[in-house]
């Protein structure tokens, strides 16, 4: 449903960007080779801090076998590590290490033009856009946490 105001294509452009920003996610990861989840999982630990394999997992949408698989990935090439948890010899907590280290190179071209391109907004819309950003995250986790939810 749409109203006079929005465009006719909002959706189709809207998705054509969510589909530019996953292939450019995927590119990032091969040039660093890494898969895509794992790069994800990487910007998570980045983001949020040390959690929780099963916290991992959840924010990453993978049951628990794929997030060990995921976790024994990134921790052989050195990117995280697991420190037990004082106290209970059975759980751990998932730490990022560090990142690839050509990764903020691999990155720089499209931020640069993502820069350039907000940019050329005025303060009043960056305000508005970034507003945007905060709570369309907030609402793609709340939504993304209704579909886990049976």
């Amino acid at each position: 449903m749409s109203t006079p105001s929005m465009r006719q294509d909002a959706s189709e452009v809207y998705r054509r960007y969510l589909s530019a920003v996953m292939l450019h996610g995927q590119a990032g990861a091969r040039a660093v080779d890494l898969g895509a989840t794992d790069l994800y999982a990487l910007n998570i630990l980045e983001l949020t801090g040390p959690m929780s394999p099963g916290e991992l997992g959840a924010r990453s949408g993978l049951t628990t076998g794929p997030t060990t698989r995921l976790i024994d990935r990134l921790e052989e090439a050195g990117y995280v590590r697991r420190i037990p948890v004082p106290g209970d010899r059975r759980k751990v907590i998932v730490e990022l290490v560090d990142k690839p280290a050509d990764l903020d190179e691999i990155l720089a071209p499209a931020r640069r033009r993502i820069g350039e391109i907000i940019g050329e907004y005025s303060p009043e819309q960056r305000e508005v856009l970034f507003d945007y950003f905060t709570r369309a995250a907030d609402a793609y986790r709340e939504a993304a946490e209704e579909l886990r939810t049976p």
